[in-house]
């Protein structure tokens, strides 16, 4: 017991709250999003492409991914810095099968230190796959949003995903706004962390792409 002014407090009381501060200040981040079930590949429709189409290239300076990875007793957020991709639009409408490719090489956390850790073969193994490919296979209006649909390629695996986007097609830009989450053991990531401070399974993703016509610059492209 200690005694606080002219109050007792009993260290088992003082215990508790500390246990509820704890669990109260490392929430999953996941939980506040979509969570992806990750399922077999679907092929994509090359049916679906249509001639004519406008395309739109990702600009990667006005673009974003990132992720919020949390363990236990915290979180860490990253992204990547490099990827490059075009959407092609006709009729007002999202067409074919866009694909999305990410540099795995640029990827960045907030701890230089985890930044390496998350590259080597512990969890990406950049040095093995050294890219990583989302290509969309259906894209269908949901109310104010739409539920986008694609095969993941990451750390060697395909599984398709699907989760919520905001998309806003214009003459000039085409924007894409989502935050969602995936298990990362169901890519083969399974590092599980210290026995006492265990890395949680869903990974939080947030992606602001935005796409403009005219043809890609340096900037726009991964490099070699």
């Amino acid at each position: 017991m200690i005694i606080v002014g002219m109050k007792k407090i009993d260290l088992r009381t003082v215990a508790l709250l500390g246990g509820i501060l704890l669990i109260a200040g490392c929430s999953d981040p996941a939980d506040k999003v979509h969570k992806s079930a990750a399922s077999e590949p679907v092929k994509a429709d090359p049916a679906g492409a249509v001639a004519g189409a406008k395309e739109y290239v990702i600009r990667t300076p006005d673009s974003k991914i990132g992720f919020v990875g949390s363990k236990v007793t915290g979180k860490h957020d990253g992204g990547f810095k490099s990827f490059a991709g075009t959407i092609k639009v006709a009729d007002g409408k999202i067409v074919g099968s866009p694909e999305f490719k990410i540099d795995m090489k640029t990827l960045w956390a907030d701890n230089e230190k985890l930044t390496g850790h998350l590259k080597s073969p512990d969890f990406f193994d950049v040095a093995k796959f050294p890219g990583a490919t989302f290509t969309a296979t259906s894209i269908e209006p949901a109310g104010d949003l739409s539920n986008v649909t694609g095969n993941l390629e990451l750390h060697g695996v395909t599984k398709s995903i699907s989760f919520p986007a905001k998309i806003e097609i214009s003459e000039d830009a085409v924007m894409v706004n989502a935050d969602f989450a995936i298990n990362r053991k169901d890519f083969n990531i399974n590092y599980p962390g210290k026995t006492d401070d265990l890395i949680r399974d869903n990974v939080a993703l947030m992606l602001a792409i935005k796409a403009t016509t005219g043809a890609p610059r340096p900037e726009d492209q991964i490099a070699n």
